[in-house]
């Protein structure tokens, strides 16, 4: 079938994204297909549409970027049991070629959660990526237990906004650096201290921290050995692979992680978010168009957006 969507037909700046019709593939046997309510924004899409994972992603054009759906079912594959035609849904799916910038989404069984009835499409469809990323760099490899102390870097953002309420939850002390604007924000997800990036370098005032979740890289991503406790803790990042000689002097674990999707753990967090112990910040919602993801890629590439920057799917 075709769909209607913002796609790339080569690499580049925010001048390729077009608006598009794609042929999506044959539905799978344990495949069911999603119209779409909304999709979000994250630094992976527009990374993706100016090649720097070519090597990684080998794709024939035309390119859907997006891997965030909230949406309703309106097919399922032959061996599909669990769900049904009018289920509502929300789910990262595989990364391929067909993304979710789409009016239609081809998604694996195994990858869906249930959409709590609590809460929006939009707000659903915030959480998959950045949420699970948080869910697995803070417990997954990062191993945070309750009474640790754990610094999120850029706790404004997507990544950091779920982080920051994970932590909290799961009874950490948790630190957090953002511009003063967004201090009372934070605090309200659960921060205990917010520090001001621009004023204050964290090595100055913290010390002894269990877990260090990096949404960064660079300058941070080195200076933050320094508050790390010496050889129990840990330096979970996001964005890039940290210096391993660093890490050794300190006797620590530091490393990247990519993120691994899976519909079970998404359940587990749509629990918290129908339990209100969890909620998406939303900073700004744009329709499904050439010129609505071309304003949220621009608003995303600041890396100054609050929370999540979300699509509409009319």
């Amino acid at each position: 079938m075709q769909t209607r969507a913002v796609i790339i037909n080569q690499y580049g700046s925010k001048e390729v994204l077009e608006d598009g019709t794609v042929t999506l593939p044959e539905l799978g046997e344990n495949q069911v297909l999603i119209r779409a309510k909304a999709t979000s924004i994250n630094p992976i899409d527009w990374k993706l549409r100016e090649g720097y994972l070519k090597q990684m992603f080998d794709w024939e054009f035309p390119i859907i970027l997006g891997w965030d759906v909230a949406g309703v079912i309106e097919a399922v594959g032959s061996n599909v049991t669990d769900w049904k035609v009018g289920d509502k849904v929300f789910a990262r799916p595989e990364t391929t070629r067909f993304g979710t910038y789409a009016e239609y989404t081809i998604v694996d069984e195994h990858l869906l959660a249930k959409k709590p009835a609590s809460i929006s499409f939009e707000e659903a469809a915030a959480v998959p990526l950045a949420g699970m990323t948080a869910y697995q760099g803070l417990f997954d490899h990062g191993k945070l237990e309750k009474g640790e102390k754990v610094l999120i870097h850029a706790g404004a953002g997507g990544v950091g906004t779920y982080a920051i309420q994970l932590a909290k939850e799961a009874g950490a002390y948790v630190y957090t650096t953002a511009s003063p604007k967004n201090h009372e924000l934070l605090k309200s997800l659960g921060a205990d201290e917010v520090i001001d990036y621009h004023t204050t370098n964290v090595k100055d005032v913290l010390r002894d921290i269990d877990l260090v979740l990096d949404t960064i890289g660079g300058e941070t991503q080195n200076e933050s050995f320094d508050v790390l406790k010496e050889n129990t803790s840990r330096m979970i990042s996001v964005v890039g692979e940290p210096d391993q000689e660093k890490a050794k002097k300190k006797n620590v674990v530091a490393k990247s992680m990519w993120l691994n999707p899976e519909g079970e753990q998404l359940s587990k967090l749509g629990k918290l978010l129908e339990e209100g112990k969890m909620k998406s910040v939303i900073g700004s919602t744009h329709p499904l168009s050439q010129q609505g993801v071309y304003d949220a890629h621009v608003l995303s590439e600041t890396h100054h957006a609050v929370g999540k920057i979300v699509i509409t799917v009319e």
